[in-house]
């Protein structure tokens, strides 16, 4: 009796018409359609990750990249890194460009902390370690960039000669490890696409002193010609409206050499008659 009256709940209190949500499990049990479309009204799992592979797959391909690379900061368990896997076999079939994969973790879960803007009393030292065999075994592609993100992000282009990064991943919680991650940013332009989508998992219930807000807040308050601001409207401008949406971020290189470069084609409205 308590399941019926939980699916009850679930079925009444949905945001979303019952429609809406027998088409995306239609579209997940039989994908008949491009991912492109699943993905634009949430008929795949971790819509948020596929959401930023594929602009950033767009962009690659605009640029004439034949490559591009997707970096998730906080590895944890692995689902992440697993997922976007699933989500990269698709794009790349898709929209013809390749995909390489890094997940930065330490591997031995959250490190100490006694800094209040790592919103300690939500996370703390410890959590969410790794079992580094057993994911690597279910890896294909993705390959672990192990170590204190502090210096991970420093060394990784040199170390791992990547492929330009086109979206990332933020979910290592603190404030202190996320301002470390941004260190990802501050390297050559030709490392990484001149716009960036992000997805930052831990801002709700936090602000902009507190942290991974309050890492952005920073970030940008240091660098004049860099910034990272949230993509306004998101919402509005999808198929489905879901809150991951206020979670999508964009790091702006102003000084990226293709930064002006529009490829939308010639646009021109004819006046009406």
């Amino acid at each position: 009796m308590l399941r019926f009256i939980k699916f009850l709940e679930k079925a009444a209190l949905h945001r979303h018409p019952l429609r809406i949500a027998l088409l995306r499990r239609l579209l997940r049990e039989f994908p008949f359609t491009p991912y492109s479309y699943r993905a634009s009204i949430d008929a795949v799992v971790r819509p948020q990750y596929a959401y930023c592979i594929i602009e950033a797959a767009k962009m690659a391909k605009d640029m004439g990249l034949e490559k591009f690379s997707i970096i998730e900061f906080g590895v944890a368990g692995g689902n992440g890194l697993v997922n976007i896997e699933q989500h990269v076999q698709e794009v790349e079939k898709e929209f013809g460009v390749k995909c390489e994969i890094y997940g930065f973790d330490s591997a031995e879960g959250m490190p100490p902390s006694n800094d209040y803007r790592d919103v300690l009393y939500m996370w703390g030292e410890g959590f969410y370690k790794m079992d580094r065999e057993a994911l690597e075994r279910r890896l294909k592609t993705a390959k672990l960039v192990i170590g204190d993100v502090k210096d991970t992000a420093k060394s990784f282009f040199e170390k791992y000669n990547p492929a330009p990064v086109g979206c990332i991943f933020f979910d290592v919680d603190y404030y202190t490890s996320t301002l470390a991650a941004f260190e990802i940013f501050n390297t050559s332009s030709e490392n990484r696409l001149p716009r960036v989508p992000c997805h930052f998992d831990d801002i709700s219930g936090t602000n902009e002193f507190l942290g991974e807000l309050c890492a952005i807040k920073d970030f940008n308050g240091a660098h004049e010609r860099m910034k990272i601001a949230p993509h306004h409207m998101l919402s509005e401008m999808r198929r489905v409206s879901m809150p991951w949406n206020k979670e999508i971020y964009y790091f702006h290189d102003f000084d990226h050499p293709h930064y002006n470069t529009c490829y939308r084609g010639d646009h021109q409205l004819s006046l009406d008659s």
